[in-house]
């Protein structure tokens, strides 16, 4: 019990620090030019000689006094982590080959893991299983959506990077990994021994409601979603659907391209999203006028809904040809990519801001819904939640009724 309150005070001092690195940058972009502005920031400098004298003079240190055995490809490897870290981003990331790897596998349609997905809140650094798959090996453990990530095995996460979290969960199958969390209404962390095994990327799913209206989730937009939603809806509209409920509730994004391809099935003619760099250059992604959807439509919505899923819900919310049905989602308005190195490693970065088509951008805010409705609060902590139980499914289907 004292280490869980020890955690819970580290979560509110880090909460209470981070508000203070918020501040301290907000005062910094009164002074200077952001980091988005248009005129170009100080430039960073790591290979002058003070830098490398420091650096000579630290390993020497190290080298002669530390007590243990060394570990320089360890030592190499945080250096870049550090200076990556030392933007103050919580998006950016340096990768290993092995995490960079894990990283490009979890969007090709199969990986080895334990079948969960989650979400970081942003301020907190707090890590929760936004879903679990049904018949996978958390489901079969007995882990929740809710639960707070504590450990991965020994190693506490709060705060990590998530792409670097979801590494240490993933690994070679049949192998077994420890996962700690916080359960509400507990007492104490709860530990599960879960085996890891071939996941089946499965991003979309569909069915047929009550009085012909179709149903669609995506769970997260990787390179196989644009084909699963595009078989999904063609199958519902040979069978005669009067209205579409599309549901990204709990999809925390994924891939700009595969959003915007299918974003260019349902839009009629125009822009889908725009991105400013620095420097104010500014790339458009359209939809052309070969496709739309010309039903009633509705997209589900709540506060996990992030990135990617809100490029959804605000193209849908600017064009007027949706209802937004839910909660407020979650306000990641900025756009990273990454730039793989000469070695096998990579980097992540920030590079710009996306817009909706009105010229919103919604980072730190979120969209919010047309109607608003909370989940029933006993559904929550389900793992599958049946259809016709989901309240918000149920108002948004009858909203397409009306």
């Amino acid at each position: 019990m004292d280490e869980k309150k020890q955690l819970w005070k580290g979560i509110a001092i880090g909460f209470a620090a981070t508000l203070i690195v918020i501040q301290a940058v907000m005062l910094g972009n009164r002074l200077l030019t952001g980091a988005f502005g248009k005129e170009k920031t100080e430039e960073i400098n790591l290979t002058n000689q003070e830098v490398q004298e420091k650096l000579t003079e630290i390993e020497e240190l190290m080298n002669n006094y530390y007590l243990d055995e060394l570990d320089s490809d360890q030592i190499e490897t945080w250096l870049y982590k550090g200076a990556v870290a030392g933007l103050g981003d919580p998006y950016a990331a340096y990768y290993t080959q092995e995490e960079y790897q894990s990283l490009r596998d979890s969007t090709n349609g199969s990986y080895c893991g334990i079948g969960v997905e989650i979400s970081q809140n942003i301020n907190t650094g707090i890590i929760t299983i936004a879903r679990v798959f049904e018949e996978g090996p958390a489901m079969e453990a007995g882990l929740l959506p809710g639960d707070i990530l504590y450990k991965v095995g020994d190693t506490e996460v709060t705060g990590m990077d998530l792409t670097m979290v979801v590494s240490q969960i993933k690994g070679k199958e049949n192998t077994k990994v420890v996962i700690s969390v916080v359960r509400e209404g507990e007492e104490d962390y709860l530990d599960f021994q879960v085996e890891r095994r071939t996941i089946e990327i499965q991003t979309v799913s569909s069915a047929m409601l009550e009085d012909q209206i179709g149903y669609i989730a995506i769970t997260s937009f990787d390179d196989v979603t644009t084909d699963q939603f595009t078989k999904a809806l063609d199958e519902l509209e040979k069978q005669g659907i009067k209205g579409l409920v599309v549901d990204l509730r709990g999809n925390g994004g994924g891939l700009v391209s595969s959003v915007c391809a299918i974003l260019d099935r349902l839009l009629p003619e125009g822009l889908i999203v725009y991105t400013e760099d620095k420097y104010g250059n500014r790339e458009e992604n359209t939809s052309d006028a070969e496709h739309y959807f010309d039903k009633p439509l509705a997209v589900l919505i709540n506060g996990n809904s992030a990135s990617a899923s809100e490029i959804f819900a605000g193209a849908i919310k600017d064009y007027g040809i949706g209802t937004l049905v839910g909660t407020t989602t979650y306000g990641k308005g900025i756009v990273q990519k990454i730039y793989p190195l000469h070695d096998g490693t990579a980097v992540k970065l920030t590079v710009s801001k996306y817009y909706t088509p009105k010229g919103n951008n919604i980072h730190g805010i979120g969209i919010e819904p047309d109607v608003e409705i909370d989940l029933d609060e006993e559904l929550k902590k389900e793992v599958l939640v049946p259809l016709e139980e989901d309240n918000q499914l149920q108002r948004a289907r009858e909203l397409l009724l009306k």
